[in-house]
């Protein structure tokens, strides 16, 4: 195998890219060696999603070449640049649920006898591949079956199967769990042993830390850093990337919280119908939910927002017992969700910014014969616009425009229209800039500063850590323990989360009713 970084795989030379009215790629220049491990990393916007639709095809650049092997390459399609070795992982993953996993890897290069697909040979050499991922699953098993982070080790072995060279991998841990995400870092190493190169975009700099060999950054379409591995640091990183120094997460000024707001009293979910679940928010806190995936916290927030509901136990608002048999229902009594998957069940995409503000409050302003009040839309519009910072708004310009971190503004203003009580934040920060982080977490902070009690279902430690009064840490469905903020670190969160804390445990139907 060549030495990682000395011989270069890929080499793009001056590329540039411009879009009606915007310059996304300006004159960029970058190297990728044999076995080498490269982080792109930038605000949205930077223009990193450009580079990459770029180097697999999909896009082409104004100028510039690509090299590869150095020679130079004119990829028009995606099919060329797989022909190349080259393969895009995107962050939403486009594998086929209601098919194999073994179908997956080979769509539409299905080896044939006799003019039929060979099974057998189809599950020999799929085998192969999910053995070079270490995943230990039959090829035979429906993706719909599998749990995310076995989803994504499929599509590294679909990118394998096709004689990939270069995988660049696209936020490939924001839908995972930490413990997940390092089974992904333990395949990447292999494939980097094995003289396999990364492209690795990620708006986690921890984990760039820790699986680059190099990090290139990018600003406004050029680069703006190169570091080498000695070099990364988290405060050079976030310097290149906004041109500035951040606090290492976030610094907020703890208020004393006030009386109870929400009671959950013994809630058992269907999967779990023996575990019961008893906690309190009280105004003007924040609490913490953590837990590792599958540990029953999104369910939780389901159960209050009237998605699902609880097999058994009570809830009580402002010490009134309420029935969330529906969204419907938990908004009515002051209850919003800013739901994890903000683009499938947060937001209309094709919609302009001002009906998606509007969408939450509709049935409060409508006119005589249904009549929409435009002049209560076009306000508050501008008042959360304002508010929150989103930038890019334009009328009547789809919000899929904006950058990941305005659709997230969005999402939250949508909900501030109503003047919730309890506010429910599922992984709020997931696929956003560092900048757009602090945003989102200055307002999070503000709205408990006006006394709003809120739920926080986080997958990242420090950022539970950073805004958590107090923190609920969930195992199988169950509330195994609480940790006021003087306790909170990562290895008591771990602990708790994995069962493996030696303290004992608080009594379950107590923790979080301390008033």
């Amino acid at each position: 195998m060549r030495v990682p970084g000395e011989t270069p795989l890929l080499e793009v030379r001056g590329i540039t890219k411009r879009f009606p009215g915007t310059l996304a790629l300006d004159s960029v220049d970058l190297r990728v060696g044999y076995g080498e491990v490269v982080a792109v990393i930038g605000e949205n916007g930077a223009g990193k999603s450009t580079l990459m639709n770029i180097l697999a095809g999909v896009l082409l650049p104004d100028e510039g070449t690509i090299h590869l092997d150095d020679h130079v390459q004119h990829f028009t399609s995606v099919k060329q640049a797989h022909a190349a070795g080259i393969a895009l992982i995107h962050q939403e993953l486009s594998l086929l649920p209601n098919l194999t996993v073994a179908a997956n890897l080979y769509l539409g290069r299905e080896p044939t006898r006799a003019g039929w697909i060979n099974k057998r040979t189809l599950r020999t050499q799929a085998l192969r591949y999910l053995e070079r991922v270490d995943l230990k699953c039959d090829p035979q098993t429906l993706v719909a079956e599998l749990p995310i982070g076995q989803r994504q080790l499929v599509e590294v072995a679909r990118a394998l199967a096709s004689n990939a060279r270069l995988l660049i991998m696209d936020e490939p841990t924001s839908s995972l769990a930490e413990e997940e995400a390092e089974v992904l870092f333990d395949v990447i190493r292999e494939l980097q042993e094995r003289g396999v190169s990364i492209l690795y975009v990620s708006h986690r700099l921890r984990e760039v830390m820790s699986i680059a060999d190099r990090v290139v950054v990018l600003r406004d379409g050029r680069i703006t850093g190169r570091l080498a591995q000695e070099s990364v640091t988290r405060d050079e990183m976030v310097r290149c990337m906004i041109g500035r120094s951040v606090n290492r997460i976030y610094t907020r000024k703890r208020n004393e919280p006030g009386p109870p707001v929400l009671r959950a009293e013994r809630l058992a979910t269907r999967n779990k119908e023996k575990q019961r679940l008893s906690f309190c928010l009280r105004e003007g806190e924040i609490v913490g939910l953590s837990g590792l995936v599958g540990s029953g916290r999104t369910e939780l927030l389901r159960i209050l927002f009237g998605v699902d509901m609880p097999k058994s136990g009570r809830v009580t608002v402002a010490d009134q017992p309420v029935e969330l048999k529906s969204p419907h229902h938990a908004i009515a009594v002051g209850i919003a969700l800013v739901p994890e998957d903000r683009a499938k069940q947060g937001l209309i995409l094709e919609m302009a910014t001002q009906p998606n503000l509007s969408l939450g409050a509709l049935y409060r302003h409508y006119l005589g014969w249904k009549l929409l009040d435009r002049t209560w839309e076009s306000g508050v519009t501008k008042e959360m616009v304002s508010q929150l910072n989103i930038q890019g708004v334009q009328t009547g310009k789809p919000t899929r425009h904006l950058s990941g971190g305005n659709q997230q503004k969005v999402v939250l203003g949508k909900w501030l229209t109503l003047h919730p009580r309890v506010l429910l934040l599922d992984e709020p920060t997931r696929g956003i800039d560092v900048g757009a982080k602090q945003e989102t977490y200055k307002a999070i902070d503000e709205l408990a500063a006006r006394g709003m009690a809120i739920l926080l279902v986080s997958s990242e430690s420090d950022e539970i850590i950073a805004l958590s009064d107090r923190v609920l840490v969930m195992q199988d469905h169950a509330i195994v323990g609480e940790l006021d903020h003087t306790e909170l670190n990562e290895r008591a969160l771990m602990q708790l989360a994995t069962g493996t804390a030696h303290e004992p445990l608080i009594e379950q139907e107590n923790i979080g009713e301390a008033a």
